[in-house]
């Protein structure tokens, strides 16, 4: 008993590490880490050179869907309540109506291809719907990839939040077919009502329990290593008790992250640092389990029908479900496009194929297959190609200019301090003898690798490494005080603008300077609340509004004004240009019916 032990664990253990040194490779190929981890279980797998033989499928499951659900949890803690506020109609449109668009659109091609009866063809579907909440997470935020922050709010919060609409279809077609369903007549009311009891219970309990661990455990006074694990343990019951209710424990774990992470939490800042490797290790652990589990000598048999079908959720389904859902909330084309990219399948495709085969359906081995290939395609493509594309449609934002370190303070009285490290530029304001505001502290400056008192080291100069605290709401405002003057390079200034533009300017100012005609209303209102309004409130970095022959960038934002500067473009069809004819927004579509209208009264 014990060699089997202590063998399992060196397995484990081993897989684990090889995992995370095969990254290294990953990260300089650019290839995705998930595609890597989910690769070395299937090399580890009976089939592989490992010839390690898993076939508990119930095993995989429990592991799959506890890891998904500290992912999940993760997520939510990490989802700012400003971005949550702005992305959250079009992610939830695309996490509800979106994933039966795409079912609609799909089953089709899976029905003829791979031969399913309907029922089935609709379940697959089902299972590999969903964009990945796992892989959208981990490639927007692990793989570097700075986008503007409308965009990756939306992705995010649509991969959290369409995972349960995912499960609850395929758990529930599962048990039509096992209770001998054979066609759509078999669907029923109560199909719809089983969903929103289990999304409204999700919401509910995500919501409840949220609201109340928080100042629970405001009043706790534990060790400081105790409190992540309350914590999560705290985070796996809401997901245990919401299922066992009869709602969405996914969803539930993801509200009540959400909850969390936007309120002041005793211990939160511990936890989000235990939690980060946790979910590194839920990650790894989810892909090989399920790398582990998969068969690849069968994949032959239906390998061209079901890259096929990727291709098609990939290229056709996926792209119309976006568009349709989006056409009211005003995306650029490109935008738009980058959103029906991002349609990442990933661990959650594969472990909702092991339903089938856990209900004993006679496929349903053929249909995890199915979905492993297609995650598998997904992968491959457009895991493969999320950076190109984002720099190919402009949805790149050069990364801010900050501190180069940060970190993050607990004090008594959950007062929200960092402790921020700067290195002073040759010509920033700080050099040339500016004052670090009062409201900032600094403690500590290292010269020459010496470190020595604030006092003692005298008049800043350049190349000095310069330790302050200071609030983090007001942290932005010292990186301008700190950076050079040559904030932007060339490739910066082109994306955001030849000139800073002051919020406090009229719009009548900008028109006659630069030559385009705009309505005596309209002229008086002043270029942020112009910016505001158009962008619905939401001024994230790298946001940009056309205005006549113009286009008015958001350069930085700060958490309490909202806004700090304005850039202005002069080439906006060069910056922004739509990449392809298609996924028109509802203004373009109007504007295009207008001056065809407009054509056919001249010509009459």
């Amino acid at each position: 008993m014990a060699e089997t032990i202590a063998l399992a664990t060196l397995i484990g253990s081993g897989l684990v590490v090889v995992s995370v040194l095969t990254s290294l490779v990953a990260f300089r190929v650019g290839a995705p880490l998930l595609l890597v981890f989910l690769c070395v279980g299937l090399v580890a797998g009976e089939d592989g050179l490992g010839g390690i033989e898993f076939e508990s499928v119930e095993t995989a499951y429990f592991v799959g869907s506890l890891a998904l659900a500290v992912i999940l949890f993760d997520s939510g803690m990490t989802t700012r309540l400003q971005s949550f506020r702005v992305a959250a109609t079009p992610a939830i449109v695309l996490a509800t109506i979106g994933v039966f668009l795409t079912a609609l659109l799909i089953s089709v091609p899976i029905h003829f291809l791979l031969g399913f009866p309907w029922l089935a063809s609709i379940l697959l579907r089902s299972i590999v719907g969903s964009t990945d909440a796992a892989a959208v997470f981990f490639l927007l935020r692990v793989g570097g990839i700075q986008i503007r922050e409308r965009i990756r709010a939306t992705l995010e919060i649509e991969s959290g939040s369409n995972d349960p609409v995912a499960i609850f279809l395929t758990v529930t077609l599962v048990e039509l077919i096992a209770a001998g369903a054979t066609g759509l007549q078999d669907l029923s009311w109560e199909f719809l009502t089983a969903l929103f009891s289990q999304l409204g219970l999700g919401v509910l309990f995500g919501l409840g329990f949220g609201f109340l661990i928080v100042p629970g455990l405001n009043r706790l006074r534990l060790e400081a290593g105790l409190y992540p694990i309350v914590i999560l343990g705290l985070a796996l019951c809401i997901f245990s008790v919401t299922a066992l209710l009869g709602g969405s424990g996914f969803l539930a774990v993801y509200v009540a992250g959400l909850v969390m992470g936007n309120m002041e939490l005793r211990g939160g800042l511990g936890f989000r640092r235990f939690q980060d490797g946790l979910t590194w290790l839920a990650q790894i652990t989810m892909f090989l389990v399920l790398g582990l589990l998969a068969t690849p000598s069968q994949f032959p048999a239906i390998a061209w029908q079901a890259v096929l079908v990727g291709l098609l959720l990939m290229f056709v389904a996926r792209p119309i479900a976006v568009w349709l859902c989006l056409l009211p909330f005003g995306f650029h084309r490109n935008e738009t496009t980058f959103v029906a990219w991002v349609g990442l399948r990933g661990a959650v495709s594969i472990l909702l194929g092991i339903l089938p085969i856990i209900g004993g359906m006679e496929s349903g081995q053929v249909i995890f297959n199915a979905a492993f290939i297609i995650v598998l395609t997904s992968l491959l493509i457009q895991g493969w190609t999320i950076r190109p594309v984002a720099k190919w449609l402009s949805q790149v934002v050069p990364p801010p200019i900050g501190a180069i370190d940060k970190v993050e303070l607990e004090l008594p009285g959950n007062a929200s301090h960092e402790l921020l490290v700067y290195r002073i530029a040759s010509d920033s304001p700080v050099a040339r003898g500016e004052r670090i505001p009062r409201w900032a502290r600094p403690s500590l400056v290292v010269r020459d690798g010496r470190s020595m008192r604030i006092h003692e080291a005298g008049r800043s100069r350049a190349g000095d490494f310069v330790y302050i605290f200071a609030p983090s709401r007001l942290s932005s405002l010292l990186d301008r005080i700190f950076a050079s003057q040559v904030r932007l390079t060339d490739r910066d200034q082109e994306y955001f603008g030849e000139f800073t533009i002051n919020p406090e300017t009229p719009l009548q100012a900008l028109a006659d300077a630069y030559g385009f005609e705009i309505s005596a209303e309209q002229g008086k209102v002043l270029v942020g609340d112009f910016m505001k309004s158009r962008l619905h409130g939401f001024l994230g970095r790298g946001e940009r509004v056309a205005l006549g022959q113009v286009e008015l960038i958001v350069r930085d934002v700060d958490a309490d004004t909202g806004l700090l500067s304005i850039g202005l473009g002069l080439e906006p069809a060069q910056s922004n240009a739509p990449r392809l004819p298609v996924f028109q927004n509802f203004q373009e579509i109007k504007a295009t019916v207008r001056a065809w209208m407009r054509r056919k009264t001249s010509d009459t």
